[in-house]
């Protein structure tokens, strides 16, 4: 028979858990990114990492801080993620991955968690590797400098308000999301095009490894919208990502969003799978 455990990873754990994340590197970009920083000491991770061993090998992983992450998740994996879930008791704000896997983690952690805010069942994951052949990038779109927090701040907060429906600037004030703009913008991954002191594209590369690396934060000022920004601006942080970061550029996308997803066709994008977000 074969013999199963879920245990949380300790630091020695690292490269079983690597080699876990290597299989997928576009899907599991953001985990792998904070455990390429921090390592898998929970205090420095912001969570836990729980592993799911099948005869003693590390096969499945699931990240356990502000967001739930089913990592290269078996079914038999989530449902010993799932079960770990309900014990602890939600700690999360939201529940993201990829669609199947978190798709089940759900429907076992509804019953106990639920109701949620909003369901996001479907949300392609797209890809490109090469510098858009269709959309000329916009000369104006530039990396934010570190000394122009006061002017990317609202507009990062507008993005996110829209987006997620609350605004970041609740409970503590906005302080944790004010120093994760701060943290890329210090990082050199922050884009903006700026005129006459306003904001009218902005995105950020979010999430980056030498493998992959993921877009975030797309947002036009609503004045600005129609013109094609959304998709010159992308180009332009496409071409960016490319160069500085990683081969490959992804990010994904609400599926009723048609036009954000029409644009990023244009830009050269296609969709390699999808993601569910489950919003508390």
């Amino acid at each position: 028979m074969t013999q199963t455990t879920t245990r949380v990873l300790e630091p020695s754990d690292l490269g079983a858990a690597l080699e876990v994340l290597d299989r997928d590197p576009v899907a599991n970009a953001f985990v792998t990114s904070r455990v390429r920083v921090a390592g898998l000491d929970p205090w420095r991770l912001g969570g836990e990492m729980w592993g799911y061993y099948e005869d003693g090998r590390l096969v499945s992983l699931c990240y356990a801080g502000a967001n739930l992450v089913p990592v290269c998740a078996t079914p038999a994996a989530v449902r010993a993620f799932a079960d770990r879930a309900r014990r602890t008791g939600r700690r999360c704000s939201s529940v993201v991955g990829p669609a199947e896997p978190t798709g089940q983690l759900w429907r076992l952690l509804e019953p106990h968690w639920g109701p949620a805010r909003e369901v996001r069942a479907h949300q392609p994951l797209m890809v490109i590797e090469e510098p858009s052949r269709d959309v000329a990038p916009d000369p104006l779109v530039r990396r934010v400098c570190k000394d122009e927090m006061d002017l990317i701040m609202p507009a990062c907060v507008a993005m996110f308000t829209e987006e997620v429906g609350v605004s970041p600037l609740a409970g503590d004030g906005g302080l944790l999301y004010q120093a994760r703009v701060a943290e890329l913008v210090a990082a050199g991954r922050s884009f903006a095009r700026v005129e006459d002191g306003r904001v009218v594209f902005k995105a950020e590369i979010g999430a980056a490894t030498a493998r992959a690396c993921q877009i975030q934060g797309v947002w036009v000022a609503p004045e600005f919208r129609g013109r094609g920004h959304s998709e010159s601006g992308m180009a332009a942080v496409v071409a960016y990502a490319l160069r500085d970061v990683a081969p490959v550029v992804s990010l994904y996308v609400n599926d009723y969003n048609a036009a954000a997803r029409a644009a990023y066709r244009r830009v050269g994008f296609r969709e390699v799978g999808a993601f569910m977000s489950v919003l508390f």
